[in-house]
């Protein structure tokens, strides 16, 4: 006698197409974490490779930009450039050193992870027009330099680069201000936090469009993917700006769209009030303001506090 099955109920049907949906979706959304965790660096970094980053070309006049050459850890070269005042000139290596021993602020500038060095002169000219000697180079695997970018990297040259100004060029630690624009921001601050624990902080630290962290940004971005497991450079600049002790510039868009303008707030509520030379936080709010557009449409703004905190961490 045979016996008749019973068909599943419509309910059970349901369960099992959701069920094997779901691990049809599960194994789809590991698999896409896992490509995008491989491919993180790409994502992250977006170097611009030449042979040559020429300040003639960019319409630097003869001898305001003297080419440098700084060989870090594992022997890597990087290139980058000495930009002097205006009216101020050297043919080279030797008469750079002269004009650093005139005694000017010397800022010590970060890009972001875009682009090159020769992408930055609007910055560069602005600086350089407060009196100051301007040392910019760009990171492994942008511009002239071989290597790969990674976080460990660039705070292991960023010392480097220290090292080479405070050393090998004799320039003092208190006459060196630090800027950092987005990503490089991060490696300013972790170099700030790290030469002020080592009792010789810089003159100043300037950030412009910086995150709190790797992490945070990249959730912003990636609100699906589990960024905070899987993110290897993770500059958690928020977790280290309370050890800056130095005077502190922050200067953040409302518009970014890249950096949310939280970020920058955030970066400045946990810095200290005051700087050990008794120098209060400064904070510039540019409500017009995307994140690579500062310099075109916060100018006048931008050049005013410049001028302003670059005079005041002077006198004092």
């Amino acid at each position: 006698m045979s016996t008749i099955s019973e068909r599943p109920s419509a309910s059970v049907l349901i369960w099992r197409v959701v069920l094997r949906n779901s691990r049809s979706l599960l194994i789809a959304y590991a698999v896409v974490t896992l490509i995008l965790a491989a491919l993180q660096r790409s994502l992250i970094y977006h170097p611009h490779r030449v042979r040559e980053v020429s300040a003639k070309e960019l319409g630097w006049e003869t001898g305001r930009v003297v080419p440098l050459r700084v060989t870090v850890s594992d022997n890597a070269v990087l290139h980058g450039w000495h930009v002097l005042p205006p009216g101020r000139s050297a043919r080279d290596v030797r008469e750079s050193d002269q004009e650093l021993k005139l005694g000017r602020p010397v800022v010590l500038f970060f890009s972001g992870n875009g682009g090159d060095r020769g992408g930055r002169s609007e910055w560069f000219e602005m600086l350089s027009e407060c009196g100051c000697d301007v040392f910019a180079f760009d990171y492994r695997g942008y511009a002239e330099n071989e290597g790969a970018p990674s976080e460990a990297a660039f705070a292991a040259d960023a010392q480097a680069i220290w090292k080479h100004l405070t050393t090998d060029r004799g320039v003092a630690a208190n006459r060196i201000v630090l800027f950092g624009e987005s990503l490089g921001g991060g490696v300013a601050i972790r170099l700030a936090s790290e030469a002020c624990e080592a009792k010789t902080p810089p003159r100043g630290l300037i950030v412009r469009s910086t995150f709190t962290s790797m992490v945070d940004v990249g959730s912003h971005h990636y609100p699906w993917l589990p960024v905070g497991l899987v993110l290897v450079d993770r500059y958690p600049s928020l977790e280290r700006m309370p050890r800056v002790t130095c005077p502190l510039l922050v200067m953040h868009g409302q518009r970014d769209t890249i950096v949310p303008f939280e970020h920058g707030r955030r970066l400045f509520d946990a810095a200290l009030a005051k700087a050990t030379t008794g120098i209060a936080k400064r904070f510039l709010d540019l409500p017009t303001s995307d994140h690579n557009d500062v310099a075109t449409t916060a100018e006048s703004a931008v050049r005013r506090a410049l001028r302003e905190f670059l005079s005041d961490i002077g006198q004092r």
